[in-house]
């Protein structure tokens, strides 16, 4: 059966609007846009929340902008958006709300799904973890024989580890330095052996996160890691001072040895790349302390009071947004790519990576019909100034366009020297080689020999965004968080996709279950897979049994 094809969004008025406007507008180069208009770079930017957003390095006009907020009103963003705030169930698919934006609500709030205003709740959880923090942080909690806790692993896997660890790499300069951090995701033993190598039981906590406690990957490293501290410390009741769950199930906790009175819950409405600003950040809180921690929240918070009231005009998510619509799905530009000039962001754009392509990587409406246009982006990127000496070249003269959001900081938290004006300087020279580029008569002109003029120049006309921000705080990085989740949530609203499900990975999983038992049982379940799966399993069984 042929399924049936949506075509609703490409229907609308203000699409149609855009085609046309994007015929006019394809070969219009920045160069123009900046010459026409010599106050460009003070009229398209926008700011809130600490972050101040130039976009007019993009290839647009007001025109542009009005029929791009015309398209949001077409479809209906602000209803969509008013929903999210009022716990409606817009996880069509799961059928409950994306409250996310609960986690940050300060207690004077009241946010109520169901009959229960949640935000009580919230803030219990978020003063269990602190006094937790506090006392791990000063030496109260104590391991099974009395020795101080210097180590915390957390176990987790996606939403439970990309969000962590990057908090914590982002805030390292914040955090307790007579601690270690470590965090174990990868089923590979790899990463288990390494996260645990040169630390000593008795000083080690493992903080292990998983929704349902059933996470194949996260159970199969915590097991290992009972294992590992057993190994040393002999007596099964020392788990439950070296163990602490971020968890819903008791059963399954109680069941793996950790007393349930260290068990942090969550709950249903928050998604797994949106849980940082959850118990799943305890790791986060431990590392940079309970005010540092509550400082982030107040970021998003912030950042989630923008979106929610400002004219889209001056909304920073919705402008993000919108920007990525038009290059998605107008220039046919694939991917993004987010360069922060800051090393403390390393895993940023990993952790974008999953929150944007997990969430908007799906190809039927939230009625579940196939779209016929093109969804998510490709999220990739890596910190300045190593990228440039890496894959800039191809997004200055590669034949693909790639719209950049680059990331900047007026103050360093580690002065030295000239460093930090020679990275900014960096980060200013690409944005503008990317807008304009250079010509080969600019290049003829330096006295470039004719034959090499063609390989020297720029064609320029690369779009950007740039974040500049004061200083690399808690606050900063959890405005930015949010500005990214609500830039998603605006793209997949415009898209009509179901942006806080990830059905996409169930598949995977649940193949993987029925080849586990089949590789530990070869002898007795029969692979019944297509030639290619079959074969490569026999070899790895050949192979693996030869190796032993």
């Amino acid at each position: 059966m042929t399924p049936s094809i949506s075509n609703s969004l490409t229907k609308r008025p203000a699409w149609h609007a855009l085609e046309d406007h994007y015929q006019s507008m394809k070969d219009v180069h920045l160069r123009q846009l900046f010459a026409e208009d010599p106050q460009r770079g003070e009229r398209f930017v926008a700011e809130a929340a600490g972050i101040y957003l130039d976009y007019s390095k993009n290839r647009i006009t007001r025109e542009t902008l009005r029929l791009l907020l015309r398209l949001a009103d077409e479809c209906q963003l602000r209803e969509h958006i008013t929903a999210m705030f009022k716990g409606e169930p817009i996880n069509s698919t799961e059928q409950r709300p994306a409250l996310h934006i609960a986690l940050r609500a300060p207690r004077s709030e009241k946010i109520v799904v169901e009959g229960i205003d949640v935000v009580p709740e919230v803030h219990a959880v978020l003063d269990r973890m602190a006094d937790f923090a506090s006392k791990l942080r000063d030496g109260q909690w104590r391991g099974y024989t009395g020795q101080r806790i210097r180590n915390i692993v957390n176990i987790g896997i996606g939403g439970s580890d990309l969000g962590p660890v990057m908090a914590y790499e982002a805030l390292r300069h914040y955090s307790l330095r007579d601690m270690n951090f470590r965090f174990i995701s990868n089923v590979d033993g790899t990463d288990f052996a390494e996260a645990t190598r040169a630390i000593a039981p008795e000083e080690t906590l493992f903080i292990v996160c998983s929704k349902t406690f059933t996470t194949t990957e996260t159970l199969e490293n915590a097991h290992a890691a009972r294992q590992w501290l057993l190994a040393k410390l002999k007596d099964s009741l020392a788990v439950s001072r070296h163990f602490v769950a971020v968890s819903t199930n008791t059963e399954e906790v109680s069941k793996f040895g950790i007393d349930t009175a260290n068990m942090f819950g969550f709950w249903d409405w928050v998604g797994g790349r949106y849980s940082l600003d959850s118990a799943i950040g305890l790791s986060t809180m431990v590392a940079v302390g309970p005010d540092n921690f509550r400082a982030m929240l107040e970021g998003c918070h912030s950042m989630d009071q923008h979106f929610l009231t400002s004219p889209f005009d001056r909304n920073l998510p919705v402008l993000m947004g919108l920007l990525a619509v038009w290059y998605n799905n107008f220039f046919d530009a694939a991917s993004i790519a987010v360069l922060p000039y800051e090393q403390y962001l390393k895993r940023f754009p990993a952790y974008l990576q999953q929150l944007t392509m997990e969430s908007n990587g799906k190809h039927v409406t939230v009625g579940g019909v196939h779209v016929d246009y093109q969804t998510s982006p490709i999220i990739w990127g890596e910190p300045g100034t190593n990228g440039q000496h890496s894959f800039y070249q191809l997004i200055h003269q590669g034949t693909r366009l790639i719209p950049c959001d680059f990331i900047g900081f007026c103050q360093t938290l580690n002065p030295l020297g000239n460093h930090h004006d020679v990275l900014m300087a960096n980060l200013f020279a690409q944005t503008e080689a990317l807008a304009f580029g250079k010509t080969e008569d600019e290049v003829k002109a330096e006295g470039t020999p004719d034959w090499l003029c063609a390989h020297r120049s720029f064609e320029g006309n690369r779009p950007t965004n740039t974040l500049l921000l004061e200083r690399l705080t808690p606050y900063s990085l959890g405005a930015m968080i949010a500005l990214y989740e609500h830039s998603v949530f605006t793209q997949g609203t415009i898209w009509e996709i179901d942006s806080f499900d990830q059905w996409g990975v169930e598949l995977g999983k649940a193949l993987a279950r029925r080849i586990i038992t089949e590789l530990d049982n070869p002898d007795e379940t029969p692979f019944r897979h297509d030639s290619s799966t079959s074969a490569l399993m026999r070899r790895y069984l050949r192979l693996k049994n030869a190796a032993a």
